[in-house]
């Protein structure tokens, strides 16, 4: 398992826990959430309590207009989220070591207020149905303490001779 190490003060470290994207597709280059994309979203999802969180800090950049994400953004933000939910549990009824390349099947987002980019916002995901190859997860997308928009999707274990077969 590679471990990255931030300097903390002259003499110490603090460890940086690796995400799902980070220890199971460092290679991926996904623009939402591909490690390997430098000019990607770089979302960092991680395994908490049954569900999937991530915490991402908005960049002026990404606005629709001043201090507001934009929606496309935040439907990237849900989609890639949400997939990784979908994998991570995956392999986890299947007992496997690794997750199975997961693709987006159908997923609608719901906007219920503008999203501030002053901070930092927050995912959280859950699987609300799970069979063998697929998984249908709600999320969710917060910032200020309040819901910004939601999401609900279908993600499906891909098979050889898929295009995103090998991209894990």
């Amino acid at each position: 398992m590679k471990i990255e190490r931030k300097r903390k003060t002259k003499n110490s470290f603090r460890v940086k826990p690796q995400s799902l994207q980070e220890r199971y597709a460092p290679n991926n280059v996904c623009w939402g959430c591909g490690p390997a994309n430098p000019d990607g979203l770089h979302i960092r999802s991680f395994a908490k309590n049954g569900e999937v969180v991530a915490e991402w800090q908005p960049e002026k950049k990404y606005e629709a207009f001043d201090g507001v994400l934009n929606g496309g953004v935040i439907g990237t933000l849900l989609d890639c989220h949400c997939n990784w939910t979908a994998a991570y549990h995956l392999m986890k009824r299947a007992k496997a070591d690794r997750p199975p390349c997961t693709v987006t099947a159908e997923y609608a987002i719901k906007m219920s207020r503008p999203t501030p980019t002053k901070d930092s916002v927050f995912l959280s995901a859950r699987v609300v149905d799970l069979t063998d190859d697929r998984a249908v997860v709600e999320g969710t997308l917060s910032a200020g303490g309040k819901t910004c928009a939601t999401c609900r999707g279908i993600f499906v274990a891909v098979k050889e001779g898929h295009p995103a077969y090998h991209r894990w």
